[in-house]
């Protein structure tokens, strides 16, 4: 697979991509509160691996964030990715095979920015991991959404609790809608390794939880961006280790 940096288009950040394809599905992936995209790389270079283009802006990564202009970069990132050929020419992105996700505050950010594309540039599909409430507010932003998508909800989570983020994200979702819960994560166990930060917060990184959101993030994507249907039961059906909340 191959980096880049988004930073030579004017937008911080760093993407990920197959060494070769064309109309490949692509991703933008928002970071939670006081994080970076450089403790999300596994969770990148997994889905590149597996065909689809991952962008993650690294702006606003300063502790009074503005969730308006970062969910505007992760539109911009879309952008970038349908709009430049990548990899000397030989990697390109499909337009109608485009998603947003994100963890916690980035994750409401994805939300955010899904209702910021015009009609004809929607995207497909939606993920976030252990959402967290934004202003202005993913809940009600989410009633907009037609986009079918995937909430992972952390069941230890003491930043972002599901009844406070996920669960009424997924309750008010305008279209087809999947919250699968956790139950041993914690709010910091998306993350890789570890940084003094994480002791102000509850929990930490965590290798089984990150290892799980790697498979179920890229099943769903693949199965909606590209229409992989073998990838379903990862997105519905009894996954171990988690539990369906709601599937409608």
């Amino acid at each position: 697979m191959l980096r880049g940096d988004l930073g030579l288009v004017g937008i911080p950040g760093v993407i990920f991509t197959p060494t070769e394809g064309l109309g490949l599905p692509a991703v933008a992936f928002g970071h939670d509160w006081m994080q970076h995209p450089d403790r999300y790389l596994s969770l990148l270079r997994h889905l590149a691996s597996w065909g689809i283009v991952a962008a993650a802006p690294s702006s606003q990564c300063g502790p009074l964030p503005s969730h308006t202009r970062f969910s505007a970069d992760l539109r911009t990132a879309l952008d970038v990715c349908v709009g430049v050929r990548l990899g000397d020419g030989a990697i390109s992105v499909d337009r109608q095979r485009l998603a947003l996700a994100g963890h916690g505050t980035g994750g409401g950010c994805a939300v955010l920015a899904a209702t910021g594309r015009a009609e004809d540039e929607s995207v497909a599909a939606v993920v976030t991991l252990a959402l967290a409430e934004t202003w202005p507010s993913a809940i009600d932003a989410a009633r907009t959404v037609t986009a079918p998508a995937l909430h992972l909800a952390a069941g230890k989570d003491q930043v972002s609790p599901p009844a406070a983020g996920a669960e009424p994200v997924a309750e008010t979702w305008g279209g087809p809608v999947t919250l699968r819960r956790l139950p041993k994560a914690n709010h910091l166990g998306f993350l890789d390794g570890w940084m003094w930060f994480d002791a102000l917060l509850a929990g930490g990184p965590q290798a089984s939880t990150a290892r799980l959101t790697r498979s179920l993030m890229t099943g769903f994507l693949l199965h909606q961006l590209v229409g992989e249907h073998r990838c379903a039961q990862l997105t519905t059906g009894r996954v171990k280790g988690t539990t369906v909340e709601l599937s409608r």
